[in-house]
């Protein structure tokens, strides 16, 4: 071995993940290494070039610069970079420059690749995506595909009833998709409804099948979560759900068919807040969601998955409270919709939320109908707070006349935000264009969601205000390779994983929604939608959905720690608290994160 291959292994022996390589396979990496020395000043390798492998910093530093020029990162010895860009197509995702004379040494890309094949902990640690840990294979996680029976037994309309009994007794199951010859379902026939409604009502076994059957039945689409199931079931008290595709009949789930799955908690919670008396009772199932929060990350369930089943509780006892409401004020005297806008909105919450929510009415309201709504909101409102749901700081709740008022004002209220880009009107309709109905009349909000994203998007002024006010939440990146981190007050030298983390991801794909004039609301959903209809490049948009998961995870890890250790569950994050491997990747995401937000201040919607 020569002395030069001598002084890179000593080197390598001080940097993770090298420190961990047997001695025999740590002299063959150091004996494939490369070695530059480049003045101050010199270009490592500019954006969009082929890369000749892997850089690591022995002596010296780099900063390292995005497409528009801007300064993302300034590296120092230890560092790698590079490899974004060669775990990607084999080409710089940006620029690299020397501040000073510096030392690079240069794995090849074949002997890096390598050692990804290889090496695990090398493919973990340059991995930026999700790990290969299994993720929750509970009921509530599954799709709906794996837990249906497909191809289930049906019948037309004009069945007879004494038909349709001999064709369950036959098949041997206790329901009938009712449906049109095309396969189009029209509703849903089971042994109870033969029993109470044909039966004891002593209709005649001609009748058609169509005058007992549960008309246009509630259903869900294969790609929904088993968890879904669980809460139509509990929350409207049926015991069969029809699995649809594009109108047709694919599948049923029934009771039965659950029985060899293990309920989880989050349907449990549903259960009990379906059956509350009160706020109070609701408030009691409530205080189980940080449990819930740390059972779901324990059991490794993707973070969109987590956050959706803890949101799941959030609208259930909202619709609970809507319905104890209107038991207690009597029939609203107009239609109306609930909405949730915020983490609740984009089915995002996690254990530590607030509550942000508004009123549509129908436009025949009254001015004499308003103390009812105004009576409904307090009571709503209220009970969220008394389950933890606190009352939103910025007073936007169903309780501030401003967020209850008929479509007709709600349809002023967005065409004066696009109009007229105030700062106030930048915030407001940020946080409407994740507006969520959950209870009420939905048709209400149809036509107004597809008229504001149409005049929203084709407004050139809007957008860069809009875009504008998404870059003000800038990740929490130091120059020297560190965090910037709060610098006084209580939680100093911690990271706000939720403004600082998660908010600059959300604002970005709102952005992207926007322009693409995408109906998502969820976060990762607008990511992924983005991708699919060319708002952002494949490259760009892959980049920041595994940033944002790497982030989002990273918080709800936090989050579920703080609960196991019996304390509140909160988004400030110690860079101290985690290990050298997660800082760095940790860090790497921000870079992504401010990169894209670079990109789109400039005019451009991803990475090339």
């Amino acid at each position: 071995m020569s002395k030069d291959v001598r002084i890179v292994q000593a080197f390598l022996e001080t940097v993770h993940p090298y420190d961990g390589l047997p001695q025999d396979e740590l002299a063959r990496v150091a004996g494939s290494f490369g070695r530059r020395q480049l003045p101050k000043g010199a270009e490592v390798y500019a954006q969009g070039s082929v890369l000749p492998g892997l850089f690591l910093i022995q002596e010296g530093g780099v900063e390292i610069l995005d497409a528009n020029g801007a300064l993302v990162s300034l590296l120092g010895p230890r560092n790698s970079f590079g490899e974004r860009g060669l775990m990607r197509d084999g080409t710089a995702a940006t620029t690299a420059r020397t501040t000073g004379a510096a030392t690079l040494l240069v794995l090849p890309v074949e002997e890096f690749r390598r050692l990804l094949s290889d090496v695990p902990a090398f493919a973990k640690f340059f991995n930026r995506g999700r790990g290969v840990e299994p993720r929750g294979s509970d009921l509530a996680t599954r799709r709906v595909s794996e837990l249906m029976v497909a191809n289930p037994v049906a019948c037309p309309p004009d069945t007879p009833l004494s038909e349709a009994a001999r064709i369950m007794r036959d098949a041997g199951v206790s329901c009938l998709g009712v449906t049109w010859p095309g396969g189009e379902l029209t509703g849903i026939v089971t042994t109870r409804d033969l029993a109470h409604r044909a039966l004891a009502e002593g209709r005649d076994l001609a009748t058609p099948v169509a005058e007992i059957m549960t008309p246009d039945p509630v259903s869900l689409p294969p790609d929904a979560l088993g968890t879904d199931i669980l809460h139509l079931m509990l929350e409207r008290r049926i015991g069969h759900v029809p699995v649809t595709k594009g109108g047709r009949l694919v599948g049923i789930v029934t009771q039965t068919d659950l029985t060899r799955h293990q309920a989880v908690s989050s349907a449990v919670l549903i259960r009990d807040i379906a059956v509350a008396d009160s706020a109070a009772e609701m408030s009691e199932t409530t205080s189980r969601i940080p449990l819930l929060l740390r059972q779901l990350v324990g059991g490794h369930n993707a973070h969109e998955v987590t956050t959706r089943l803890i949101t799941d509780i959030a609208d259930a006892v909202t619709r609970r409270l809507l319905a104890l409401a209107e038991a207690e004020l009597g029939a609203p005297p107009v239609p109306y919709l609930w909405l949730a806008c915020g983490s609740q909105g984009r089915q995002e919450q996690t254990g530590v939320s607030d509550q942000d929510n508004c009123l549509m009415l129908d436009d025949a309201v009254t001015e004499a109908d308003m103390a009812y709504f105004e009576k409904l909101a307090k009571s709503v409102s209220d009970g969220l707070n008394a389950c933890g749901y606190v009352y939103c700081p910025g007073d936007m709740m169903a309780t501030n006349p401003r967020w209850r008022q008929p479509v007709r004002v709600w349809r002023d209220y967005f065409r004066g935000w696009i109009a007229t880009p105030s700062p106030e009107a930048q915030m407001l309709a940020s946080v409407m264009f994740d507006l969520r109905p959950i209870g009420g009349a939905v048709d209400l909000f149809g036509d107004l969601q597809t008229e504001t994203l149409e005049a929203a998007s084709k407004n050139s002024i809007f957008v860069a205000h809009l875009i504008s006010n998404s870059l003000k939440h800038a990740p929490p990146l130091g120059l020297i390779r560190g965090f910037a981190t709060i610098r006084s007050g209580e939680h100093r030298n911690q990271i706000d994983m939720k403004h600082s983390g998660v908010v600059p991801v959300t604002d970005l794909a709102r952005v992207y929604a926007l322009q693409g004039r995408l109906a998502p609301v969820n976060t990762r959903a607008r990511l992924e939608r983005s991708v699919d209809e060319g708002v952002i490049s494949p490259s760009g948009g892959r980049d920041l959905i595994e940033a944002y998961d790497l982030i989002a995870e990273t918080r709800l890890e936090h989050q579920a720690a703080r609960v196991k250790a019996g304390e509140k569950p909160d988004n400030f994050l110690t860079p101290a608290s985690l290990s050298d491997f997660e800082r760095s990747h940790l860090r790497d995401a921000f870079v992504v994160v401010r990169t894209m937000q670079s990109a789109l201040g400039h005019g451009k919607g991803a990475l090339n």
